[in-house]
């Protein structure tokens, strides 16, 4: 399984929000680049960076991705706020290995559907949710559309994977819904990317044994109760 840090950028600074509200941040890092060329000189295979201003309609941190994409040599997974194609596809061209999108691709299954048919596996579904409810929009509305539908709307699409993100555990460092994301991996055609409570060594153990695909880490590895030489080999 691999196991991603996340660097999430809100306001030009990398940090972390308890269910993804401003104000709530645990951690607040300068400099977006040194802390993806951090990540990466500790072993780390791949960073999932996301724009969090993008995401809630507030602007943007696209010269800190253009300025990460530039300096990193691992692949970078990109997300927040890509409601377009031609966003996409821009930060395709300019080096992101896969990108992530959830709010669009959510309520326009056709704008899904002709976005990765025409970029294979490059192209991550995120589904975002807060008590079984999808949430769009930054996570502050639920869609209407189920679960179960939009899985099944997709299986035939040519996607890197589905982003499973547990809003409920999201930065609360308290351990992941065990429960849960076994039910989404049962029910999910596509490798599945577990995002949301992971905490420590066991966290990802178990979602190993679940044959789940990747996980992302923020907080844990942030404050250390998951370290990075018990997940990746450092680099000499």
């Amino acid at each position: 399984m691999n196991v991603i840090p996340a660097v999430d950028i809100l306001d030009g600074k990398v940090v972390t929000l308890v269910g993804g509200k401003p104000g709530t941040e645990k951690v607040s890092l300068h400099n977006p680049h040194e802390v993806a060329l951090e990540w990466e000189s500790k072993g780390a295979r791949m960073i999932h960076v996301v724009d969090l201003n993008a995401a809630m309609g507030r602007g943007d941190n696209f010269e800190a991705i253009k300025s990460i994409i530039s300096r990193v040599d691992i692949p970078i997974q990109i997300g927040g706020g890509i409601r377009t194609i031609e966003a996409a596809e821009l930060l395709l061209n300019l080096g992101a290995s896969r990108v992530v999108v959830g709010t669009r691709a959510v309520t326009d299954p056709e704008w899904l559907e002709e976005l990765s048919l025409s970029n294979h596996n490059k192209i991550v579904l995120a589904l975002d949710l807060r008590d079984g409810k999808i949430q769009v929009h930054g996570w502050r509305e639920s869609s209407e559309r189920g679960v179960k539908d939009i899985l099944e709307r997709t299986a035939d699409l040519p996607l890197a994977g589905v982003l499973h993100t547990n809003i409920n555990v999201e930065g609360k460092a308290a351990g992941i819904d065990l429960t849960e994301i076994k039910q989404f991996k049962e029910m999910c055609p596509h490798p599945v990317i577990a995002s949301g409570g992971i905490t420590t060594l066991e966290d990802l153990t178990q979602l190993k044994a679940l044959g789940i695909d990747s996980a992302i880490v923020g907080l844990a590895l942030y404050a250390g109760t998951i370290k990075a030489e018990d997940v990746w080999k450092v680099k000499a």
